[in-house]
């Protein structure tokens, strides 16, 4: 069956946004300015304060809900589901998970390049299945466990093709590039455990997703915002790049974006992408499937990976490619993307229906974290 138009916007939308959302992060690490009270050009370092950014965004999804629920109760026939009433504070746990992964993989993002940063994220599916298998009881099918294994193979070649060309990259170093990626694998543990947290205490109650994000991302922004306060106090030395050599100095990112306009332009990129990436996603899944969902998702790696190579933010390796690849294809039999190929065939398709699918939930609640990382997400 064709898409329709509005399908196809769906779908070119989630695309393009959850590709900005990476790409306009890491071109805000780019840009170099001047600081506060005189201070040297340095670079723009300040993931803490480009996670309040996405936090805002995803806070915007509250906004949207109830300007489509006011739009649809105007409606003759209105067909919105509010959902039921629920206690704000189930979301605060994993409002916290995701705020830590978020800015820790922030900071990776200053240590690596951007199609590597994407690309690892795809670690989540190893962390999300264990835990789930752990602490939710669920039987993960054959499929799922091979795609968890070729996830870790990929891993470990993009691990490899970023230890290849961190010796040949003059924009960072190898032990920060190194660094960086583990930092990225932290984070997807933190993230799974977001989700059990969703799966187990929040999702058995009737909540919009766009509802549901937008309180994560309210609790986010308030938190993490004022947890700027006591960071801009924290000395780590050599670890921030900032002159005070402080955890976050929040001043110093707007005296530089007062320097430097164009650094707010990224970082409103990364705002106003997030919030239209959950949106676009939700509605895709809404309109065509959960499975084009995940596609789309994997497609922007690519994008990302393309868009990065074109600007000469980053240098082609074949090694990279055969990750990408790789974890495609893991991150395909994990989400049971290969069953309507195998359906196709008879004693396949009847195999796989003795085969119980274990898979649906896991998926609804990958699509449903908002940053496919966002932060995932990020």
């Amino acid at each position: 069956m064709a898409w329709t138009k509005y399908q196809l916007f769906l779908a070119g939308l989630m695309l393009t946004t959850g590709s900005i959302n990476t790409l306009s992060a890491k071109w805000a690490d780019l840009f170099s300015a001047k600081g506060c009270h005189g201070d040297p050009e340095h670079s723009f370092s300040h993931p803490f304060v480009q996670a309040v950014g996405m936090f805002l965004g995803e806070f915007s999804c509250l906004a949207v809900f109830y300007i489509l629920l006011f739009h649809d109760r105007r409606s003759p026939e209105p067909r919105m589901n509010p959902g039921q009433r629920f206690n704000p504070l189930l979301f605060f746990p994993p409002a916290m998970c995701d705020m830590t992964a978020t800015s820790i993989m922030y900071v990776a993002l200053n240590m690596t390049s951007a199609s590597s940063f994407q690309m690892l994220r795809g670690a989540v599916i190893i962390f999300t299945g264990l835990l789930s298998v752990a602490f939710l009881g669920r039987r993960l099918a054959p499929s799922q466990w091979i795609g968890i294994f070729i996830t870790i193979l990929g891993l470990v070649v993009v691990g490899l093709a970023d230890f290849v060309t961190g010796h040949r990259d003059d924009s960072h170093k190898l032990s920060d590039v190194i660094t960086g990626d583990l930092l990225i694998i932290m984070a997807q543990i933190i993230v799974s455990v977001q989700m059990v947290l969703e799966e187990k205490f929040v999702y058995k109650h009737d909540v919009h997703p766009l509802r549901a994000v937008g309180t994560e991302g309210l609790f986010g922004f308030v938190v993490l915002s004022l947890l700027l306060i006591p960071m801009y106090f924290i000395h780590t030395g050599n670890f921030s790049d900032n002159p005070r050599q402080v955890l976050e100095d929040a001043l110093d990112a707007f005296c530089q974006i007062g320097h430097k306009p164009l650094i707010l332009l990224a970082l409103l990129g990364n705002t106003v992408s997030i919030a239209f990436f959950n949106f676009a996603g939700i509605s895709v899944t809404k309109e065509i499937s959960a499975t084009t969902r995940m596609v789309l998702d994997s497609l922007r790696t690519l994008v990302i990976w393309v868009v990065s190579l074109a600007l000469g933010w980053e240098q082609f390796h074949g090694l990279q490619v055969l990750g990408f690849l790789v974890l495609l294809t893991g991150t395909a039999l994990y989400n049971g993307l290969h069953r309507p190929v195998l359906a196709r065939i008879p004693w396949c398709a009847a195999r796989m229906n003795l085969e119980e699918d274990s898979s649906d939930a896991e998926r609804e609640r990958l699509l449903n974290n908002g940053r496919v990382q966002a932060s995932e997400d990020t």
